[in-house]
This record gives structure tokens, sequence and C-alpha cells, in this order.
């Protein structure tokens, strides 16, 4: 059985990026719970708002959902970078999330026009 937002290729991606997330939270150093906490929290939004953005009946209610989910990609690509310039997160890493995190933010401003 599978949900229709499984379907969607943005949720597949903001899958990939929630388990690159944690594979990178994994590799964090003492001290860097700070950035973790709240990357966490970011990067779980995007896939939440986009599964109940999918469901809602009324393009309007849709589009808000998937604003809070490209809020959170962005938010995402901003602490990578901050993880990036303090040494907590590798260079190949910020490199690889933003990649993904850029898809993710296109094609989402798609689905809200």
């Amino acid at each position: 059985m599978e949900f229709n937002h499984e379907k969607l290729e943005v949720y597949q991606a903001s899958i990939k990026l929630l388990s690159l997330v944690y594979q990178t939270m994994e590799k964090m150093p003492r001290g860097g719970g700070f950035i973790s906490d709240q990357l966490k929290r970011a990067s779980l939004s995007i896939p939440l708002n986009i599964a109940e953005g999918n469901a809602k009946y009324t393009t309007k209610e849709r589009s808000r959902f998937f604003k809070i989910a490209r809020a959170s990609a962005n938010e995402c690509a901003a602490i990578f970078d901050a993880g990036s310039a303090l040494q907590i997160i590798a260079e190949g890493t910020c490199k690889e999330a933003k990649t993904l995190l850029y898809r993710i933010v296109c094609m989402l401003s798609k689905m809200m026009k």
C-alpha cells in the first residue's frame, strides 16, 4: 500500500535528505548538539509538511504547507552552512545536502503555483 505523497519525487528527495541528516548527526563532534537539534527539527518538517499538504483539498491549503516545507528546506541549507563554517559538518556533506535541498526547494516552488 502506498500513500499519494509517497509517489512525489519531492517527498522521496526529502526522505533522502532526512537520512543524510541523521548520518551527519552521528558524525558530529561533541558540542555540536545545538546544530544537530535544529537540523533534526527542520529536516523532519520537510517531508511532514509535504505529506500533509498533499492531502489537502484546495490549492491554497496545499500551497501553505508546501511553503512551510520550502522554508524548512531553506533553514536546513543555512544550518549546513553554519555547521560547515564551524567545522562541525564536513564540506563534502554540506555540498551534497545543499544540492539535494536546492532540488527540493525548486520542486516545492513549482508545486505552489
